[in-house]
């Protein structure tokens, strides 16, 4: 909206005990929006399955916006916390796949997009949204009435983390790609090390054989 003050960009995941308020609360987010009491980029509801993999339900956007709600920011973080580093990074908490990882190596810092991922509970429907809002207490005074928790942190801190998330997916996997190259160059190795043994202990019996023959 060109007529909206410039505010905060937040994103804001809350989660309800009733999941039929998070219907509800996307309503009254694109209310509070018509109402230019907020802008909003783009919102939708989400589900976490018992696999920890997350689905869309419902969505909005603002309607000077082209595209899907979530093809922009929304979409991107929906792809990270409802993915295997979502999992990871703490979906999957209480899910059976965590007892595929050791507790012990849970590593306790501090994550924005950790935090996004907890707040989406398994088997639960939760609130995702991309806001711009001059005040906090306009949506959380609304979520609230309607039994939500609100997690608000900003659009910056969440486009950092996304950004440094990528590099460390792009250095993990080249990290890996080289273990596996250096695994099989070791098993090759090991393999022509493992002939020669063999051609050797040939050549031992046959020179034993002929000595023995004659």
């Amino acid at each position: 909206m060109a007529d909206y003050p410039l505010g905060q960009e937040n994103v804001i995941s809350v989660a309800f005990l009733d999941d039929s308020n998070a219907y509800e609360a996307l309503a009254r987010l694109k209310e509070l929006a018509s109402q230019h009491q907020i802008e909003l980029a783009g919102a939708a509801v989400v589900a976490r399955g018992e696999d920890g993999q997350i689905s869309e339900k419902d969505e909005a956007v603002e309607g000077s916006y082209t595209g899907m709600a979530t093809g922009g920011l929304l979409g991107l973080i929906i792809g990270i916390v409802g993915g295997p580093l979502g999992i990871l990074i703490g979906g999957a908490t209480g899910l059976a796949i965590g007892s595929l990882f050791d507790i012990d190596d849970t590593d306790e810092t501090e994550s924005v997009l950790g935090e996004i991922s907890k707040s989406v509970r398994a088997g639960r429907a939760a609130l995702l949204a991309e806001v711009n809002e001059q005040s906090s207490e306009v949506i959380d005074t609304a979520m609230v009435q309607l039994g939500g928790t609100v997690l608000r942190r900003s659009v910056d801190e969440v486009e950092a983390e996304i950004a440094v998330t990528e590099k460390a997916q792009r250095d993990a996997k080249k990290e890996a790609r080289k273990e596996l190259h250096d695994a099989r160059h070791k098993k090759h190795e090991d393999e022509i090390h493992a002939n020669v043994e063999e051609l050797k202990a040939k050549f031992h019996r046959r020179k034993n054989a002929a000595s023995t023959g004659s």
